[in-house]
């Protein structure tokens, strides 16, 4: 059995089918993680959540950003924006189907086994391994719940912007779903900057990458994520950085992580998720 690890699609539903094409992908023997961000500015959502949806204990996938902001449109908890690509999910007539599928997918996935363990985003330094699986259950929990709809509507903001175990109610919620889906620098008291999406070097004075941040106590936990096109794809500080921008015309990876040694996989883009 193979296990493969995929980074962001966001719609780039053809480009996917050549990738698994290219591993050579048996629905029958082979796992796959996908690190989040199915949907959204790629011109075949509904296709993706269709495709992942009905590979039924074959393939895994996490929560991203623009995953939670599909489930806040469906909702009418969301204000729909400019680039968005997701009508035809609302639109079509297994939308609502698939739309609480997703809801119920997880913000962190480990295995034990494998040692591998895959969010969207990041973690703050302060979560080791047990804290970031509490914080998962937690807002797991409010969205696949009845007052999900209130979560939703309160969901976006940058604040608060750090870790405190005495945060309560939407500000811990809302920090939660920041950190595993938005997060890509702090400092290095574990202060989250949501702002700075370039390239390391490009960031604001006293922030950090977050997996680079010294003594974070997740730093003996191979981690795998997505969510940040402009960083590169590699090995980072012990983190699997997966996000290869196909959306932007760079290329879908996958990487496998049942051997000894990772093996890289891609493909180019096309061209057809290019944003006009």
């Amino acid at each position: 059995m193979a296990v493969y690890a995929i980074g962001d699609i966001q719609g780039c539903y053809d480009e996917l089918m050549r990738l698994l094409d290219h591993i050579g992908f048996s629905e029958a023997s082979d796992r796959l993680w996908f690190c989040g961000d199915l949907v959204n500015r790629g011109p075949k959502s509904l296709e993706v959540l269709r495709l992942i949806s009905n590979m039924n204990n074959c393939a895994v996938t996490v929560l991203g950003n623009h995953d939670l902001h599909l489930l806040a449109v469906a909702a009418g908890c969301g204000k729909k924006l400019a680039k968005d690509t997701l009508q035809p999910i609302l639109a079509a007539p297994d939308g609502e189907e698939l739309i609480a599928w997703l809801r119920h997918q997880p913000l962190l996935h480990h295995d034990a086994t494998l040692g591998y363990t895959m969010v969207h985003a990041g973690l703050p330094p302060q979560w080791d391994l047990a804290t970031a699986q509490g914080c998962a259950r937690e807002l797991e929990a409010v969205l696949r719940g009845p007052g999900y709809n209130e979560f939703l509507l309160h969901m976006y903001g940058n604040e608060p912007n750090c870790w405190s175990p005495e945060l309560a109610g939407i500000n811990r919620l809302r920090f939660i779903t920041n950190a595993f889906t938005r997060m890509r620098y702090c400092t290095a008291e574990g202060v989250m900057n949501l702002k700075d999406k370039g390239g390391v070097g490009t960031q604001q004075p006293g922030y950090l990458p977050w997996f680079a941040v010294p003594g974070r106590k997740s730093a003996a936990l191979p981690i795998i994520f997505g969510h940040w096109s402009t960083l590169g794809v590699g090995v980072m500080e012990g983190a699997i950085s997966l996000d290869s921008g196909c959306l932007w015309g760079g290329q879908l990876t996958a990487v496998r992580i049942d051997e000894p040694v990772l093996r890289w996989f891609n493909v180019a883009c096309q061209g057809v998720c290019q944003p006009g």
